[in-house]
């Protein structure tokens, strides 16, 4: 593994920023490494070659970072919960509350992935992005709280949901995601307690 210095490592962050940023203005397929280095304000593009072998490097970075971001944000949120039905209401809830605090890095994820700068294998990472919530959802079913479902189908239609938000925020940027949240909360309260 490589080691890079403190320098190193603001300079990737600087760029991984900017880079978020103009995605999120211009577009994924528009992000180019000019457009990239002009917002961090370096003076090359060079700059950003000598710290990412390409774009794909890059992108992965940025999504690394943003998932990085989520998942912590969650873990922390979830991890305070008391019961099953209070982790679900906290993964809802979180999810959303990230997405309203981070509407750039959103935006930005969104553009990567409609635009097919993010490789995702359903097959493989669909497991990882749903375990969550299908512990959620098997936790309540031990606690007698949920209803006898498919815990996959049950974990999938949440997530869906949620992954759609950023998409509905581009159709209407001025959408209560406060609201929102105590929607979808409702809704899937109702369709999984006994």
């Amino acid at each position: 593994m490589q080691v890079r210095s403190f320098t190193a490592e603001a300079r990737r962050a600087q760029i991984v920023g900017a880079a978020i940023e103009v995605i999120a203005e211009v577009g994924y397929p528009q992000a180019s490494f000019a457009r990239i280095a002009e917002h961090a304000g370096l003076s090359s593009t060079r700059l950003i070659s000598y710290h990412f072998a390409g774009k794909k490097e890059l992108i992965e970075q940025v999504v690394a970072e943003v998932y990085t971001e989520i998942g912590g944000f969650m873990t922390e949120r979830v991890g305070r919960a008391e019961s099953p039905l209070e982790a679900l209401h906290a993964y809802i809830e979180g999810y959303l509350e990230f997405v309203a605090e981070h509407r750039t890095q959103m935006k930005a994820l969104l553009s990567i992935f409609l635009n097919g700068g993010l490789e995702y294998d359903p097959a493989e990472q669909e497991l990882d992005v749903l375990s969550p919530l299908e512990r959620i959802v098997r936790d309540g079913q031990a606690a007698g709280v949920f209803r006898e479902c498919d815990v996959r189908v049950a974990a999938a239609a949440v997530q869906r949901s949620l992954d759609g938000v950023p998409m509905m925020l581009e159709a209407r940027p001025d959408l209560d995601l406060a609201t929102c949240a105590r929607e979808l909360v409702e809704l899937f309260d109702r369709g999984l307690r006994r």
